[in-house]
């Protein structure tokens, strides 16, 4: 196993690098310091080929507007925030208006638009890149000077490993992901429709016309959204649902997960034979299809359209701060939130 880097970029006299993880069986993960950006994840299909399974650009510049935020860490806070402010400990913060009236992933300068420290570590059994990044207090509007530390590993299980780390001076709220839209056809060859997706969970976000979750929790059982025993991207798009209309054809939902580090999310290409099972201890996934992906993006050498990607963005539910009775994305003063998410692949 080994880790180069090069100088990818520049800016504002700062270099970007671009780091590649290799790992004793061919895998191989590129990343750049610049929003933790995962550019790069390429892995074989059944017949050996190695090729490239997640959505990027190619080159550094296009990376700077990132609208899809393709690979990207998100933060302070994943999803949308209704109203761009929220409450805590009677005081009431305002937040950057990104999307419409609301506050969507962490802001338009969030931690997917910052110059991360990065250092590349190694161990017997896995190479590395240790991020770090200090958000200083007020921030995007949010209280407190956050610690952020995130750390990717790759093994020789072909498994990328990924863990945050945050800490605040002050109470705040903190709800990570990463952004990657996978794509299991290798090199984008085919859009992710006739991927099959399963989820153990039982329940579903209700969302309304702005994404945002309602408050509603609703339950799977004979809707496009029971995907415990598995379905196709296709089956949910061609389903007529009014959820699935409502986000333009497909998922942008948050799922809350039944269980936890138990194959929980899989999701598998049958034509390449490449599956992609992820574990977490976070709440939910929110899963996203490029149902809003622009077209036309030069994804090196692929145009970007609907459906090329999907995302599987692990994290505390959406507007947590808003609904009590979901888990709270607070993060006290001086406490340590700690959460990973392992994305393991494999070929059947």
């Amino acid at each position: 196993m080994n880790i180069t880097y090069e100088k990818w970029s520049e800016l504002n006299g700062n270099d970007i690098l671009l780091f590649t993880l290799v790992n004793d069986r061919g895998m191989e993960l590129s990343t750049t310091n610049y929003g933790c950006i995962v550019t790069d994840i390429r892995v074989p299909d059944r017949n050996g080929k190695i090729e490239n399974v997640v959505l990027g650009f190619g080159r550094f510049e296009p990376y700077l507007t990132n609208a899809p935020y393709f690979g990207a860490v998100i933060g302070r806070v994943a999803g949308r925030i209704q109203g761009a402010s929220f409450e805590l400990d009677g005081v009431t913060y305002r937040l950057a208006k990104n999307e419409n009236n609301n506050h969507l992933h962490g802001g338009p300068n969030g931690f997917h638009r910052v110059l991360w420290q990065a250092e590349p570590v190694q161990r017997d059994d896995a190479v590395g890149i240790v991020f770090s990044y200090t958000s200083p207090d007020g921030e995007e509007g949010y209280p407190g000077t956050v610690h952020v530390q995130v750390a990717y590993w790759l093994n020789n299980n072909n498994e990328w490993t990924v863990t945050y780390r945050a800490r605040s001076n002050k109470t705040t709220l903190v709800n990570l992901t990463n952004h990657t839209y996978f794509n299991l056809s290798g090199n984008g060859k085919r859009d992710i429709l006739d991927h099959t997706l399963t989820i153990q969970s039982s329940r579903v976000l209700e969302l309304n016309e702005e994404l945002i979750p309602t408050g509603r929790v609703l339950d799977v059982a004979g809707t496009p959204f029971d995907l415990r025993q598995g379905k196709t991207i296709r089956e949910a798009v061609e389903s007529g649902h009014p959820q699935i209309e409502l986000v333009g054809g497909g998922y942008d939902h948050p799922f809350w997960l039944d269980r936890h580090h138990d194959k929980e999310i899989v999701l598998s290409d049958p034509e390449s034979g490449r599956i992609l099972t992820v574990e977490t201890d976070e709440v939910g996934v929110v899963v996203y299809t490029s149902n809003q992906l622009p077209e036309g993006l030069d994804l090196g050498g692929v145009p970007s359209r609907k459906y090329l990607g999907i995302c599987l963005e692990t994290q505390g539910l959406p507007d947590a701060i808003h609904h009590p009775q979901f888990p709270s994305i607070v993060l006290p003063a001086d406490k340590e939130q700690v959460s990973m998410t392992r994305y393991r692949f494999s070929v059947d």
